[in-house]
């Protein structure tokens, strides 16, 4: 039986993604499809999957993310599908653990490439509410250009709020590797 949830997660909470899609495993829901905010799960037995989620360098048609899902095909993991950059995993327990980053240093390397494309994202809203809030009071723009400078400016601060957090789960990575190097 197949069933089909529609949840919505921020880039930078990915964590809390891979943590309830692994809930759902445990409760013998295995994910088989995905798309956006849209998750497809089959019975399964309980805990026979454990989930991992990627945000790639490139797009999955790109040749190294195509070696690089290859790859990780070859741990014994069935590519489930991927969201724009977003790329999702699944193993069979029973084949052994299931880990992306072999160390600190590709975990903070992930988090740098989710950093990036936030932070893109979020100078870009804040840019663009700035300019529409200028055209309108400045310029006597329209009412729609203070209603898009608004949301835009709302947006890119919501993003900005997601920087922060995922710099914080950076810093945290960052400071256990240097004791760990010591």
């Amino acid at each position: 039986m197949r069933k089909t949830v529609y949840k919505w997660f921020w880039a930078w909470s990915f964590d809390r993604e891979e943590q309830w899609l692994n809930e759902m495993a445990a409760k013998g829901l295995a994910l088989v499809a995905i798309g956006f905010c849209k998750y497809t799960f089959e019975e399964s037995t309980p805990g026979e999957y454990e989930v991992r989620l990627e945000l790639l360098e490139n797009l999955p048609t790109h040749a190294e993310s195509k070696r690089y899902i290859q790859f990780v095909e070859e741990t014994d993991a069935e590519y489930l599908g991927a969201i724009f950059r977003w790329v999702y995993f699944r193993k069979k327990k029973s084949k052994g653990a299931f880990d992306l980053y072999s160390d600190c240093s590709s975990r903070i390397k992930h988090l740098n490439r989710i950093l990036s494309l936030i932070a893109v994202c979020s100078i870009f809203n804040i840019s663009n509410g700035i300019n529409n809030l200028f055209l309108y009071f400045a310029m006597g723009a329209t009412l729609a250009n203070l209603w898009i400078g608004i949301l835009c400016a709302a947006f890119g601060l919501l993003t900005g709020y997601g920087c922060i957090q995922i710099y914080s789960k950076r810093r945290k990575l960052q400071k256990q590797n240097q004791l760990f190097e010591q």
